[in-house]
């Protein structure tokens, strides 16, 4: 079973409905004793770093979440739960869980497209992943597959936990973290089956580990 943290920080429930898509049991949750016995967890967020950072912090899930990846429990970061597991997100200035070294940083209105037209932000749409090294969230799925986006801010995590990256003004980082410990800026529950593959591939591995 995997656990899918309750934060009230938003897509919990389209996570949910993903999983139930693919048939792998999971169920939403902050009870610490479900998420200790849980095969990995799906840390989700959808709305500001600070929001989510307050939720966390004043339920205790920020401690379980350091103590479980401490402990080998797989994860898997998406979105703001994705960004907000580095140290500092300058949205809402927030001081964020620490568990992968780095910062966030957000797009500017400078930055041009491919086109030389300025960006638009959020960023907001399907995108690639390019991988700067392998990774077992993307075994099966064609390189040149495209996910679902919406963000102004992205990580920037210290250089050896980069994952992979998408161009969009300027080359950031889409996919940070190490075996076992995953995040993602895009959803993949929004991601159709690229997105799905990479949630069973999370699943297949919470399995084996």
């Amino acid at each position: 079973m995997l656990a899918i943290l309750d934060y009230k920080a938003g897509n919990q429930t389209s996570v949910r409905r993903a999983l139930d898509h693919l048939g792998i049991p999971c169920r939403i949750t902050a009870d610490p004793a479900v998420i200790a016995d849980a095969a990995g967890i799906i840390f989700p967020g959808v709305g500001a770093a600070g929001q989510a950072m307050h939720e966390l912090t004043s339920t205790g899930l920020d401690k379980l979440l350091a103590e479980q990846v401490a402990a080998g429990k797989p994860l898997l970061g998406i979105c703001v739960g994705c960004q907000i597991l580095l140290d500092y997100s300058p949205e809402n200035d927030t001081t964020a869980l620490g568990i992968v070294p780095g910062a966030c940083a957000m797009f500017v209105p400078s930055l041009s497209d491919e086109d030389g037209l300025p960006i638009r932000i959020p960023h907001m749409g399907w995108n690639k992943v390019t991988l700067a090294r392998p990774c077992e969230l993307f075994d099966g799925i064609d390189r040149e597959s495209e996910f679902y986006f919406v963000h102004s801010y992205y990580p920037v995590p210290r250089a050896e936990y980069v994952i992979g990256v998408t161009d969009y003004g300027l080359p950031f980082c889409s996919v940070h973290g190490k075996q076992g410990l995953w995040a993602v800026q895009f959803h993949p529950e929004k991601s159709g089956r690229p997105g799905l593959s990479l949630l069973r591939n999370f699943a297949v591995y919470c399995q084996e580990a």
